[in-house]
């Protein structure tokens, strides 16, 4: 029963999801709690979880190896990055705490950045949106 959830795309970008956002929303609690400005740390935070993430998300989610599809994985990210910088930014703006602030973005990001890799990175090994 395991295996056969497992096979199920959708099932795994939940799994590989939540290890993810917990990585990437560490890293950038982990540079707000150093001192960092909200921008810095969405930034470096960005930069560490797309390395970490391409594999993750590549290979587990979508069977993919292919190493070349890192660009157009970083230009996804970009679009993520400025969805974050703006949602921090509005959230800033009415005194909402970052970790808060960062917390609530999580799913929406998340979200969008799946539709992204699905649509415009991993294209190539799309059979069906459910399955492998």
């Amino acid at each position: 029963m395991l295996n056969q959830l497992w096979s199920n795309r959708f099932v795994r970008f939940i799994v590989i999801g939540v290890i993810n956002t917990v990585f990437g929303y560490a890293i950038f609690a982990t540079f707000l709690f150093l001192g960092f400005s909200y921008i810095l740390a969405i930034t470096f935070g960005t930069i560490i979880a797309i390395l970490f993430n391409f594999k993750t998300i590549g290979v587990v989610v979508f069977k993919s190896h292919n190493n070349d599809l890192i660009i157009k994985f970083f230009a996804v990210y970009g679009i993520t990055y400025l969805f974050n910088l703006v949602g921090l930014s509005i959230f800033n703006h009415y005194h909402i705490s970052n970790y808060v602030a960062g917390a609530i973005l999580v799913l929406p990001a998340a979200i969008i950045g799946f539709l992204l890799n699905r649509r415009f990175v991993f294209k190539t090994n799309l059979v069906s949106n459910n399955q492998s």
